[in-house]
């Protein structure tokens, strides 16, 4: 018997976390942080629900941390096992762990409680990592294996393709949104008994790529011709390295003005280094700029600003200018003392670029909020507000389905399950797949438990 329970990441975008049992084996599938509402976040001090010293193994699927981001208190807790991650998820999920201990310590010091866990415990994480490249088909124990294949949607992201006990599961992680200005497109499955399925984005589409950079010109163009300043909350990865392929290519084709532009992220900065590491993994057309010696990370007017000096020194440079700056939610970092700032700026645009969750400052904001509070003080909101639902790195409804139709036409596909999105996309993506797929289809909640 194949028993498979869903930990975290179920009805919500974010805390990933799923249990494979068979009669000798338990792996589970990402150990993220749950994130957005107090009430998420009060769920990751909560104690595992299931007994941490027995998990054999841990498969990640890539490095942000709703899918990374409770590794070290796995490891605090008594875990013994391997943690299995592609190469550069390995090198990005110990830039993202440190990172989050700062925003997590500061805000347990703010909130008067311990931190979740500490950077001995992080350290202590990198030993339990067994870095495998895509393709190469893993023999976990007797019946069990499993396989890396590319998701598209960051720097060495993963959808895990795993056999136990004669059926074979396929976990979509975060599928990518193509074309992907950087990456690699996310390869297609060809078969599965059972599929794990994304589904943030299950019930809306994108915009397409030429329209998306289109947006993000005339934002840029407005900004210049007031005066203000631009401001783009960003994560760190993926959607950075993509603002900077993109802006890139806007400068280097004088199709914006020249006005400074800012990294004012340290963990973007470091993650754009790491991305520097595996121009391999790109696709062919930016592999073709970088050995045409295009410097795809650099170009005149952008800056890095790595230190606290620099990022105050920002406020000395006058408008117009564009910041970008992490956290992507304006749950945290460097953006939020940019928006304190400028948010009240009738001149300014703060162009919201990736998915906000319920009860993010973000997705506040982006709902309309004309008054927010920041760092305790009360801002008014009277910049312009827009979003680029296209430049998200997660796959939108028609992406998804075609991906899992792929699966279906293989012939074997028994059942889908919706994860990772907020209830309402995840049920609208379940629908759409009863109806036109003809597949069994549910979106389970947190500690639903099936046999396969």
């Amino acid at each position: 018997m194949t028993k498979l329970t869903f930990h975290g990441g179920a009805r919500s975008v974010t805390g990933a976390n799923y249990l494979i049992e068979t009669g000798e084996t338990k792996i589970l599938v990402d150990c993220g942080l749950a994130k957005g509402t107090r009430h998420a976040e009060k769920e990751n001090y909560k104690p595992f629900p299931y007994n941490v010293s027995e998990i054999d193994a841990v498969l990640v699927t890539h490095a942000h941390i709703d899918h990374t981001g409770r590794l070290p208190k796995l490891i605090r807790d008594g875990f013994q096992g391997k943690i299995f991650m592609t190469p550069p998820t390995q090198d990005l999920a110990e830039v993202m762990l440190f990172d989050a201990y700062e925003i997590m310590a500061e805000e347990a010091k703010r909130e008067g409680r311990d931190v979740l866990y500490s950077k001995e415990d992080i350290a202590k994480t990198s030993e339990f990592i067994r870095a495998i490249p895509y393709g190469e088909i893993q023999k976990f124990a007797k019946g069990v294996e499993f396989r890396f294949r590319d998701a598209g949607h960051i720097l060495g992201s993963a959808i895990i393709e795993a056999w136990a006990e004669g059926k074979k599961i396929v976990f979509s992680g975060d599928l990518g949104n193509p074309p992907v200005p950087l990456l690699r497109p996310t390869e297609s499955i060809e078969e599965a008994d059972y599929v794990v399925i994304e589904s943030t984005y299950g019930d809306r589409q994108h915009e397409d790529r030429d329209e998306r950079k289109n947006i993000l010109e005339d934002a840029i163009e407005d900004v210049c011709t007031k005066g203000g300043v631009l401001m783009i909350p960003t994560f760190a990865l993926e959607r950075t390295q993509e603002l900077l392929y993109e802006l890139n290519s806007l400068v280097e084709n004088h199709r914006v003005p020249e006005v400074p532009i800012f990294i004012d992220s340290p963990l973007a900065i470091a993650a754009t280094n790491i991305y520097k590491k595996y121009p391999r993994y790109y696709n062919a057309n930016a592999s073709y700029l970088i050995a045409s010696g295009d410097q795809i990370f650099q170009f005149p007017h952008l800056k890095f600003t790595k230190s606290v000096e620099e990022s105050k020194a920002i406020n000395d440079v006058p408008a117009p200018k564009i910041i970008i700056a992490g956290s992507g939610m304006s749950t945290g970092g460097r953006i939020l003392h940019h928006e304190r700032r400028y948010l009240s700026d009738a001149h300014s645009l703060l162009l919201i670029i990736g998915y906000q969750v319920a009860g993010t400052l973000g997705r506040r904001i982006l709902d309309g909020a004309k008054e927010v509070k920041i760092f305790g003080e009360t801002v008014s909101v009277r910049c312009e507000v827009k979003a680029i639902g296209g430049y998200s790195a997660h796959a939108d409804q028609e992406t998804l389905y075609h991906w899992l139709e792929i699966i279906k036409n293989g012939g074997n596909l028994k059942k889908v399950f919706a994860v990772q999105g907020e209830e309402g996309p995840a049920l609208a993506f379940v629908q759409l797949v009863r109806d036109h797929l003809g597949v069994e289809a549910e979106a389970p909640r947190v500690g639903d438990s099936v046999e396969l």
